[in-house]
């Protein structure tokens, strides 16, 4: 029997999400959204590709959640994106509800899915669906590290005229302005970053990435990105699975690892069928350790609003 995923939410990400998953025939796909019509749309739309792509992936539309009975994997996209000047934290209360909303009909109709977040504020919506949920924390968990961690990468090649593909980085900590990208933990075709590109640069790639968002939102001025972020998490489906074990940074739920506790934080994980598998642990310096932790806090004073 084939694979089911459902992504909620048909905007961009969503969309955009369905279309990278379907191309890789990962499963079959339901695109739900409560505008009427719309996911509907862009699911035909995707039907009528593969003869093009050579893809035979099943996609449907929905605004029922009776479609989405019984996924393996429900990516959750659902909520308002950021507009010019706006924080990802200023997304809390609005998307707060929707994901609350969202999570509980998952939960009604999918009550054996992993549930990966993408909706903004990345790592406060995880603690909403893990809440509402109630399942286990491997089966919960968020796309931001990949995110994060890409744009690094790619300001890297962009910098030294070289193939992402021959680069390796890490970007820690929470989905927003307080990141951790750790140039230590970069590489190219595995030489020290360091030793490539001088301190003055490096500081100016770390803090680029981390306004990375922003960036694209004042670019777009009328949404955010979804190319990258659609990608980056259909990139974490695809090693649930196909259980391939991938090490990527994602947004998992802490309990002592490093230091932290009761807290989703990005952060090395294995992800595999089970989804989250093993957290990994990376040795920090007292400046990344100082800079996880206010990372962690920021996150923290997010949930500590929340209301359930």
């Amino acid at each position: 029997m084939k694979n089911k995923v459902t992504i909620v939410g048909g905007g961009n990400v969503g969309a955009t999400a369905a279309h990278w998953a379907a191309e890789k025939e990962l499963a079959d796909i339901v695109l739900i959204d409560i505008i009427e019509g719309m996911p509907q749309g862009k699911a035909l739309d995707l039907m009528e590709t593969r003869p093009v792509e050579d893809f035979d992936t099943k996609v449907i539309g929905t605004n029922d959640y009776k479609d989405t009975a019984n996924s393996d994997i429900v990516v959750i996209t659902a909520g308002l994106p950021r507009k010019p000047g706006m924080s990802r934290d200023e997304l809390l209360d609005v998307n707060k509800k929707i994901v609350q909303g969202v999570t509980e009909q998952v939960v009604k109709y999918s009550p054996n899915a992993i549930l990966i977040i993408v909706s903004n504020p990345l790592d406060a919506m995880c603690h909403v669906a893990k809440m509402v949920s109630k399942f286990p924390k491997h089966r919960v968990f968020g796309m931001a590290g990949i995110l994060d961690t890409a744009r690094f990468r790619c300001f890297v090649s962009m910098e030294l005229n070289v193939s992402v593909e021959d680069i390796q980085a890490m970007v820690l900590g929470g989905h927003g302005d307080d990141m951790v990208p750790l140039p230590r933990y970069t590489t190219v075709a595995g030489v020290p970053v360091t030793e490539l590109m001088s301190k003055e640069k490096i500081d100016a790639i770390v803090s680029r990435t981390r306004k990375a968002g922003g960036e694209i939102v004042a670019l777009l001025k009328t949404g955010s990105a979804y190319y990258s972020p659609s990608a980056a998490v259909v990139q974490m489906v695809e090693s649930v699975l196909k259980d391939k074990k991938r090490v990527v940074p994602c947004a998992a739920y802490l309990e002592g690892e490093y230091g932290i506790r009761d807290l989703y934080v990005g952060v090395p994980i294995k992800i595999g069928a089970m989804g989250v598998e093993q957290i990994i642990e990376l040795k920090l310096t007292d400046e990344e350790k100082a800079a996880l932790n206010k990372s962690a806090n920021a996150v923290r004073e997010l949930v500590q609003l929340i209301k359930i």
